[in-house]
């Protein structure tokens, strides 16, 4: 079972992909546009997912969808299917999660790309940009994911130029990965 804030931070990460799904479902302007993206997408390895989201483009609602995916994938989903139902319930692309919350799934997300999951570093990877594009810390923490990727774990250099909020946040996914790694 995952972690309801990882679940969030999936969510969010994915915004962009799950409110193009719903939003393809009723506009075929929009299923075009949402081509390209699924199968790229899909040659970076979420063919199972694909495959699901495009049953959905079809018309299925059904939750035996969900049936079989890992976690990551049943939240994805489960957000497009409630949101088709829902449309308040869909996440905010526009929106950046709240930093106080993220420490547990970012370390989640730096931890699995770290040890080859392609899943992990693709969500971590559009994190980074969305990050990159909110500025300030976010930014910064945007700019230092790969280096936490690789493996450093020196506060003093991952922190260099933030103010306490960003550093504080740094220091949480460090907790939080030492945590991860000790198990």
């Amino acid at each position: 079972m995952i972690e309801p804030q990882h679940a969030q931070q999936i969510r969010q990460a994915q915004a962009g992909l799950i409110n193009l799904v719903v939003q393809a479902t009723q506009n075929p302007e929009t299923r075009r546009e949402l081509e390209p993206v699924l199968n790229q997408a899909h040659e970076a390895g979420w063919g199972e997912l694909i495959l699901r989201i495009r049953r959905v483009l079809e018309g299925e609602r059904d939750t035996s969808l969900l049936q079989g995916l890992d976690d990551e994938d049943t939240v994805i989903l489960t957000a497009i299917l409630a949101g088709l139902q829902d449309p308040s319930t869909l996440p905010n692309p526009e929106q950046s999660g709240d930093p106080a919350q993220a420490a547990p799934g970012l370390a989640q997300m730096i931890h699995g790309a770290a040890h080859g999951d392609a899943q992990s570093l693709h969500w971590l990877s559009q994190m980074a940009e969305q990050m990159s594009r909110a500025g300030g810390d976010m930014a910064r923490l945007g700019g230092i994911t790969k280096r936490l990727v690789d493996g450093e774990r020196d506060p003093d250099v991952l922190c260099r130029g933030m103010d306490a909020q960003g550093e504080s946040l740094v220091l949480s996914i460090l907790s939080e990965l030492g945590k991860l790694e000790h198990h």
